[in-house]
């Protein structure tokens, strides 16, 4: 069997159900030109990951993190499936592999779960059966065979474990930002693409909020040297940055407007809060010159799990905006979501990108 193709496509590729026919075209046709079998993990379509989870809160507004594993990765399916029929429809043989049947193992922190074991048997063995298996993102399973989540976003960790165990050495990430930008294109003007970034700088801009890709797919990917290629998602399918152990380190203002900055009275109190976080899988950075942990990326009930360790809850103080200049990091603090927005353009438009040493990371807050 040639090396299959290793595919990511992210919710935005799918606002109607029309859009799995168009991806299905597009798929359709590289197998004409390559003949080589594929691996496509999807994620849901946009909102329906957080409509179930709206639903669960209904019903139970402290819901058990097993039942919410179990429900939210449901919406992946959803997606996978629609993706597979679309194929049929197109004379193509596909299959799923949901999180039970594709060989990857995690712990037992059923939302934010990491692998802890990859089975490459399944993968294998349906890439040599079917021309396309379609992989549902975040889904696996822990050591007794319950459904664990490996996260909000994870679809990007989903494809490079895909890679790692069907052995490619390439993995394309498609979304409806076919990059790495100097900051967020969607939100601050001037943003510039960067064609080429280290898996370093990758991963120290998605520990600060950077929402191209999952910071543990690109650690991933660097342990296993698979180099990630970032496309749009829709055709001619684009290709924007390239991710491998080449690339030049930048300047950038790096935000999520869903991150959120925690005060605490005193380090002490940061520093046990932080390590409760890191507990359970979520990327959280400690602030060097007060009291606080920046909470990346959102979708995380912080008082639950604060009070889950024992830990006094902080107060929550507003948004990080994070300015990296090569090594570099300094992280300011917004009021709110769309002061955010204001300090990210006005941080961006006094920068002038230098280049900058490879040397440790430094954070000032």
């Amino acid at each position: 069997m040639k090396t299959p193709v290793v595919l990511k496509f992210g919710g935005s590729t799918f606002p109607t159900h029309g859009a799995y026919d168009e991806l299905a075209r597009g798929l359709d046709e590289r197998i004409r030109s390559e003949a080589r079998p594929m691996a496509v993990v999807v994620s849901a379509m946009h909102g329906e990951t957080e409509g179930l989870r709206g639903r669960l809160h209904e019903v139970n507004r402290k819901p058990e993190a097993a039942t919410g594993a179990g429900l939210l990765t449901t919406a992946d399916l959803v997606s996978a499936h629609l993706l597979a029929t679309a194929l049929h429809r197109r004379g193509r043989s596909a299959t799923v592999l949901a999180g039970h049947q594709l060989g990857l193992t995690t712990n037992a922190s059923f939302l934010w779960a990491r692998v802890v074991d990859t089975d490459p048997a399944p993968l294998r063995k349906a890439l040599s059966e079917h021309e396309v298996v379609v992989v549902p993102g975040g889904q696996a399973v822990d050591g007794e065979g319950r459904p664990t989540w490996l996260g909000k976003n994870s679809s990007d960790l989903s494809a490079l474990a895909v890679a790692r165990a069907v052995g490619s050495r390439v993995c394309e990430i498609h979304s409806d930002v076919d990059g790495i930008y100097t900051s967020d294109p969607h939100l601050i003007s001037g943003a510039q693409m960067l064609p080429r970034v280290s898996y370093n700088m990758a991963a120290l801009m998605s520990l600060y909020g950077a929402k191209v890709l999952h910071r543990r797919s690109v650690q991933l990917a660097l342990r296993h040297r698979i180099e990630i290629v970032l496309r749009h998602n829709r055709a001619p399918y684009g290709t924007g940055t390239t991710i491998s152990g080449v690339g030049t380190q930048t300047a950038a203002v790096v935000f999520d407007q869903r991150s959120l900055v925690l005060d605490y009275p005193d380090d002490a109190h940061a520093d046990s809060a932080h390590h409760a976080f890191h507990l359970e899988g979520l990327d959280t950075v400690r602030l060097n010159r007060r009291p606080s942990v920046a909470v990346v990326g959102g979708y995380v009930d912080t008082e639950a799990l604060q009070r889950k360790h024992g830990v006094k809850a902080g107060r929550a103080a507003g948004v990080p905006v994070a300015e990296v200049r090569g090594s570099k990091v300094t992280m300011h603090v917004a009021p709110g979501s769309e002061d955010a927005v204001r300090l990210a353009q006005r941080l961006h438009d006094a920068m002038d990108f230098p280049a900058a040493s490879r040397t440790g990371v430094r954070v000032e807050a």
